[in-house]
């Protein structure tokens, strides 16, 4: 029997990097919300965003708050559009899964992507895991070496999101989870924002053009070595110093030649060409066009990632959270996890990332220990291409769960076929599950023990529960909660 064609589907909370396993080697890229232009009032859903031709004041709807997927009315939607034959064309009963989720994803969300799967969309056979747990079987810490090397045993990994930052240790391939306490509460979004403020308050009123500020602080922004320095530097005439660039922003008309602006001076400027269309000649009159003066804005939003408390959030960052995370391992392996430093995700590749981390992990590491820093070329399809190598591996064939397993035991096979893989969070350890007997247990434990899949539904129905007062379905997350009534 043949084995049916796998769809990979990174779920990023601002992009989505989709793509069938030993087809496309490079992901598709889809945004995850869906937009609404206030200039035409249209509604674009996923990638007929890129079709919007006036971004300004463009209204996005998110599938995610916080780093979780709570709107599964909007995820259906965009994941309609793209399982549709306009963009990937997905047969989901004769399709195979395999899906990112959340980290300490909550179990009402979790069994919510299993019934979406198996109940709305009907796959074949799925396979859910977080980002990190792929990444020993990509390339992100392979060397030049011209034999082939194994995955380091203990590996710190560093996730930097939409959302937020994780730091994250492995050991043999695994999560541990107990340790993955340390996050940061810096994302994309967060630099976004931020920046909407400083361009906001300093020149121009931009807090409704989400789109184009991100565009900016993609293009422009850097990790300063020397934060006094720059800031001095800044301070000069702008048109003579290796700092400030000229960023001019688009007038979204029909002769616009960019749609989210360009950098016409300055450090890696690219001015678009000159064309010979009388429609597209360059603009005699240069003070019709809007131009940002970007200065200290390029460097002092990454520095929240190593500086958090500059803008009120009481945690440390990044190097600090790295050493904290590496001193709760035991002495004997801490060496590797120092050697073995990977960065991944939509936010790694700004530039001078890596060497800022490099400088200040050097004081923090021990002197007798070996410093590596290991940086992709993508940071942000990193995950897509770590799930092409496992699932062509051998280890991926008994990974999956298939719809029959689903619909006789329902999410309950998730969580215990998905645990061999990596422990989720919410997932007991051995030993942890206290040994109460069934007539001693509270309303809390047993409502706990039941969400986790340790008691079946008539022993929780013993004590004489009523279901219509202590429960509801949650039409958004599709699971089961309780009211305030019982302590939650």
């Amino acid at each position: 029997m043949t084995s049916p064609p796998v769809l990979i589907l990174d779920n990023g909370a601002y992009n989505i990097k989709a793509g069938f396993a030993g087809v496309d080697w490079e992901p598709r890229i889809y945004p995850n919300s869906i937009a609404r232009s206030r200039g035409d009032k249209k509604v674009y859903v996923g990638d007929e965003i890129d079709s919007c031709r006036d971004l300004s004041g463009i209204v996005y709807r998110r599938p995610f708050e916080r780093g979780m997927l709570v709107n599964w009315d909007a995820e259906k939607i965009i994941w309609d559009r793209l399982f549709s034959s306009d963009v990937m064309n997905v047969t989901c009963p004769e399709t195979s899964l395999l899906v990112t989720e959340p980290y300490f994803n909550i179990p009402n969300i979790a069994e919510t992507y299993d019934q979406m799967i198996f109940e709305e969309w009907e796959f074949q056979s799925y396979f859910r895991c977080t980002p990190a747990a792929l990444m020993p079987y990509g390339s992100l810490f392979e060397t030049d070496s011209p034999t082939p090397q194994p995955p380091p045993a203990c590996c710190i990994l560093i996730d930097m999101g939409y959302s937020y930052t994780h730091v994250i240790p492995l050991r043999d391939g695994q999560i541990l989870w107990d340790h993955v306490k340390r996050r940061i509460d810096v994302g994309g979004k967060l630099l976004t924002n931020h920046l909407k403020h400083l361009i906001s308050f300093r020149q121009w009123n931009m807090m409704d053009q989400t789109h184009v500020v991100n565009s900016v602080r993609e293009t422009c922004n850097y990790v300063s070595m020397d934060l006094k320095a720059d800031l001095t530097a800044c301070k000069r005439d702008p048109r003579h110093n290796p700092i400030v660039q000229e960023y001019v922003l688009p007038d979204f008309s029909p002769n616009s030649t960019s749609r989210t602006g360009y950098i016409r001076s300055g450090p890696n400027a690219n001015p678009p060409a000159s064309t010979d269309k009388p429609e597209m000649t360059k603009r005699t009159n240069v003070e019709e066009e809007q131009v940002l003066w970007m200065g200290n804005e390029r460097f002092l939003g990454p520095e929240l990632l190593f500086h958090p408390s500059d803008i009120g959030i009481n945690q440390s960052g990044i190097p600090e959270t790295i050493a904290l995370v590496i001193a709760a391992m035991p002495e004997e392996v801490r060496g590797m996890y120092w050697a073995h430093i990977g960065i991944f995700g939509g936010l790694g590749n700004i530039e001078g990332l890596g060497e800022r981390l490099e400088r200040d992990l050097r004081a923090l590491c021990p002197i007798e220990y070996e410093l590596g820093i290991f940086e992709a070329y993508d940071p942000a399809s990193q995950p897509y291409h770590a799930a092409q190598s496992l699932i062509q591996s051998s280890t991926y064939s008994s990974l999956p769960i298939t719809r029959a397993e689903y619909l006789e035991s329902g999410s309950s096979i998730c969580r215990r076929k998905l645990s061999i893989f990596s422990q989720p969070p919410y997932l007991p350890l051995s030993g942890s599950v206290p040994e109460i007997m069934d007539g001693e247990l509270s309303d809390d434990e047993r409502e706990r023990r039941y969400a986790l899949g340790l008691i079946d539904e008539e022993k929780k129905g013993k004590k004489g529960k009523k279901k219509e007062d202590e429960e509801v379905i949650s039409g958004n997350w599709g699971g089961r909660r309780r009211r305030a009534g019982l302590g939650i």
